[in-house]
């Protein structure tokens, strides 16, 4: 069988085992790797960038290395790669989850599943904030946890999969600008930053073509992003939540308040604040989205000699 072929279907299956099953419940690979890397962070820690630097090139090239050695495995491997590094109906699930609490007004259930999803300070939020907080985070993680994993999977197997999974866990570990990871993590977040520039388009495009499938309109999407995505801090984040409110017609954005401080996010669309029900639309249309960047993914894999 070709390579990409092997690929392709690899990542087919992947994707289906995800849809079933879900990340395991326990022993879960990318949890192991995130001991693992704390632990190399009590040797390697220090405050300066290089320090950094070298912690992610040793965490990440380690898990590049693995992936090298298991790519001979063919259309298993690659399919229990895929299924190890995606979130997508997890992700789905949370939302779900989300949404009915905040329908039913348990607003402690509701904070309390919020970190699942994102680091903000849910006791600081109420239920407009958290519904506001979830659809963020389930734009931004559509990219992250979906689409940039397959994407990375079509262009460069196995390896290309586990290794965007590590630079991705990274960013979230030491990826802060805090005091003790300022310098430290600088080199993770850039990383990830370099390493979702193109998933996040991919993402923020599929959205906008997709937006009729829950009400929404391309158009709006592609203006959200146009005019709204360059104001955000992260130079990703804010292409997949601008193309998501303008799909929805929401506004999302502002005052964002995390457990180290509060930041001010710039406004993204320019409709009313989500609701519940929006909540709920930006789940389907996330599950439509990473089902086409699969499909796509799939299809550039074939490509591959």
């Amino acid at each position: 069988m070709q390579k990409g072929t092997s690929t392709a279907l690899g990542l087919l299956l992947g994707f289906a085992l995800d849809r079933v099953f879900g990340d395991p419940r326990r022993w879960h690979p990318v949890a192991g790797f995130g001991s693992a890397v704390a632990a190399l962070e009590s040797v390697t820690y220090a405050d300066r960038r290089a320090a950094g630097l070298l912690h992610e090139t040793l965490a990440v090239g380690a898990v590049v290395g693995l992936g090298a050695a298991v790519r001979r495995g063919g259309v298993a491997a690659t399919a229990a790669a895929t299924w190890t590094v995606l979130g997508g109906r997890s992700l789905a699930r949370t939302g779900r989850a989300m949404a009915d609490r905040l329908a039913g007004g348990d607003l402690d259930g509701a904070r309390a599943l919020l970190p699942s999803l994102c680091g903000r300070d849910p006791q600081a939020l109420d239920a407009d904030g958290l519904a506001r907080a979830a659809l963020e985070s389930i734009a931004e993680n559509t990219s992250d946890a979906s689409v940039a994993p397959v994407v990375w999977g079509a262009v460069a197997g196995i390896p290309g999969l586990l290794g965007y999974r590590a630079v991705n866990t990274l960013d979230a570990m030491i990826g802060y600008r805090n005091e003790r990871y300022r310098r430290f993590g600088w080199a993770a977040a850039r990383v990830d930053d370099a390493a979702n520039l193109i998933p996040a388009r991919i993402t923020g495009l599929l959205t906008a073509a997709l937006a009729p499938l829950i009400g929404g309109g391309p158009a709006a999407a592609l203006a959200a992003w146009r005019r709204d995505a360059a104001g955000h801090p992260s130079p990703n984040a804010g292409v997949v939540e601008a193309s998501m409110a303008g799909a929805l017609g929401v506004r999302l954005g502002g005052r964002t308040e995390y457990p180290h401080g509060v930041e001010m996010r710039p406004i993204l669309g320019d409709g009313p604040a989500p609701t519940v029900h929006d909540l709920r639309r930006a789940v389907r249309l996330s599950e439509a989205v990473q089902l086409a960047a699969t499909l796509l993914a799939a299809a550039v894999a074939l490509t591959r000699r």
